[in-house]
């Protein structure tokens, strides 16, 4: 019975790429800026082989990694989660997916209003946490709904719940997943539900995400169509919008993801379990918070032995990233085009250095050669 365990470390990227000057992001570095908190310890990452991939200069890496190791180039003109998940799945996209820089237009907004009965504040790039203290009163007073986005290809409507019930801000998700087709076809539209007083407002863990549905077949579709299972922990099924998916479990943050991954080791299933640790991002690396991101890391990587512990025979553990949000970056807290770091782990897999791989989509044909999955998806095995 042969199990992958693939986790993304959402954001964790490990250096700007060639042509990160293109996307803004020349000099970024999400791990090495995390690597300055004081809290800042991956003994178990740096045994299996983390800093030995190439381009890591800055910290010594270990002389007998255990680990097979290797960077990862994003062939696809993106740096957003959508764009990076689905070419570790398999597709590469060779446009960016549309961006709103200066809000979003009347053409979209005014068929969103018809839909909902409701007005829009704000309609510009603006981070989750201050958008709702500038205009959370409004909202509450109007009844109108926050909408924003960011760097990335996103739609986001906040609503306080107490305003709008979460199930009608879902509801309001669907109907502008439904309108924002075509040339204004975003990655994802997110519900950012959201409680407090004046002054006090917070978001809840109530997220929720409506994806474009991936353009062609991913593995996760290959892997389901051979009869293995494929699961989904954290915001992997909203990624994929469901496709390709035979169980899944939300996640409230990177410790409970780390808990349900550790917990379905302990079962029997052949396939795929697909994780996202999404804290690194949307927590640590949009505030610029060094010494937060910089804890996480080393959370997980005090998980690792109890993982490693875990593993059949047959069983195969990958580590990744599907981008960079470098914290250290204080002129944007926006996703950064880096690569990425790709980690695999099973006891019969000899260690080997990759070095830089073209594309993040060779992990997912790595996954199908794993699983002894037929099928064609974009991308060359590792092994």
């Amino acid at each position: 019975m042969k199990r992958v365990f693939l986790i993304v470390l959402d954001s964790v990227g490990i250096g700007a790429m060639d042509d990160a000057a293109e996307f803004g992001d020349a000099g970024c570095n999400t791990l090495k800026s995390a690597s300055g908190s004081s809290c800042f310890h991956m003994p178990n990452m740096e045994k299996l082989g983390l800093f030995n991939i190439d381009g890591i200069d800055w910290k010594q890496g270990t002389k007998d990694p255990l680990a097979v190791y290797g960077r990862m180039k994003e062939a696809s003109r993106g740096k957003d989660t959508t764009i990076g998940h689905w070419e570790i799945a398999g597709i590469i996209s060779e446009n960016p997916l549309p961006v709103y820089p200066n809000g979003f237009p009347e053409e979209v907004l005014k068929p969103f209003r018809e839909m909902t009965g409701r007005g829009v504040l704000c309609n510009k790039p603006y981070s989750g946490t201050e958008v709702i203290k500038d205009y959370g009163d409004e909202h509450v007073k109007t009844g109108d709904l926050i909408v924003y986005t960011s760097a990335d290809s996103v739609f986001q409507i906040a609503a306080h719940e107490d305003v709008v019930p979460v199930d009608t801000l879902y509801s309001y998700c669907e109907m502008a997943r439904n309108l924002l087709t075509g040339k204004h076809s975003v990655g994802r539209v997110i519900a950012r539900p959201f409680t407090g007083t004046s002054g006090n407002y917070t978001r809840t863990p109530r997220r929720h995400d409506y994806s474009l549905l991936p353009p062609a077949k991913t593995m996760l579709d290959l892997i389901k169509a051979a009869g293995k299972e494929v699961i989904g922990v954290g915001k992997i099924r909203d990624i994929f919008a469901g496709q390709g998916i035979t169980s899944y479990t939300y996640t409230k943050g990177n410790t409970e993801g780390i808990q349900k991954t550790l917990a379905y080791m302990d079962q029997d299933f052949e396939g795929l379990c697909f994780v996202n640790l999404v804290d690194y991002d949307m927590l640590y690396g949009h505030r610029n918070d060094i010494e937060g991101y910089g804890r996480a890391l080393t959370e997980f990587d005090e998980a690792l032995p109890a993982m490693l512990a875990k593993l059949k025979d047959d069983d195969v553990l990958m580590i990744t990233a599907d981008h960079g949000c470098d914290p250290g970056y204080t002129s944007s807290t926006d996703h950064s085009r880096e690569y990425t770091p790709f980690i695999m782990y099973g006891k019969k897999i000899s260690p080997v250095n990759l070095g830089t791989r073209e594309t993040f989509a060779d992990i997912g044909a790595t996954v199908l050669k794993c699983l002894d999955v037929p099928g064609k998806i974009a991308g060359t095995p590792v092994i």
